[in-house]
């Protein structure tokens, strides 16, 4: 990072976009408290995490922030409803079980709540991943190459979800080097050489709209 800064205000749907390189995944890392910036700040909700130890770190993790990976990270010998709870057992929270079903429901899987991963599409365990992210409710949702292994009519299946649960209020940041992927967005921030080129708002893309 070089002099990189800007602020995401609760309810955006950001993306950050760049070839490789370009210092993406080290903010993402950043942003989602798996690395320290060496210098400068970083506030969370109005916390400046920074400096927090590794506990708190993981703290801040497990309530504030939801990840969503290219490459699913679902525990393939787990049901889809039990790949979901597990952020709320590591966090204490009660009733996971009930308020896992509903993050399933609000991403439309509740009827493969039982199904382990190797019983779903890629697509459908993308939405699996989404509904771990939502359940903590969190501040954030970090989303590293979403679509990076879907294919383009899975791609919009999952964008049109960011885009509605969105519009419920969810505050996204989507890291892609997809250039049709970030017109989904309302921001995109273009990065090279690890500092920020452009950094401006545009007209998203919507359901049955190509840009």
């Amino acid at each position: 990072m070089d002099g990189v800064s800007f602020t995401v205000d609760r309810g955006e749907m950001v993306a950050i976009i760049g070839a490789s390189g370009s210092g993406k995944t080290t903010l993402m890392n950043i942003l989602g408290c798996l690395d320290r910036p060496t210098s400068g700040d970083y506030f969370l909700d109005g916390e400046n995490v920074s400096t927090l130890s590794e506990n708190a770190l993981a703290r801040i993790r497990n309530r504030k922030i939801g990840f969503v990976f290219q490459n699913f990270n679902l525990l393939p010998r787990m049901t889809a409803l039990e790949n979901v709870e597990l952020p709320l057992l590591y966090a204490g929270y009660h009733n996971a079980k009930d308020q896992a079903m509903a993050a399933l429901e609000r991403v439309g899987l509740a009827s493969r709540a039982h199904h382990e991963p190797n019983q779903l599409s890629g697509g459908q365990r993308q939405r699996v991943a989404i509904a771990r992210a939502l359940v903590t409710n969190p501040t954030i949702i970090l989303a590293d190459e979403p679509t990076g292994n879907l294919d383009s009519k899975t791609s919009v299946d999952i964008m049109e979800l960011f885009t509605q649960l969105n519009e419920q209020g969810v505050t996204l940041v989507i890291v892609t080097h997809e250039p049709d992927i970030a017109a989904w967005c309302r921001r995109v921030i273009h990065m090279r050489d690890g500092k920020i080129l452009d950094d401006s708002p545009i007209t998203p893309r919507r359901a049955g709209v190509t840009t």
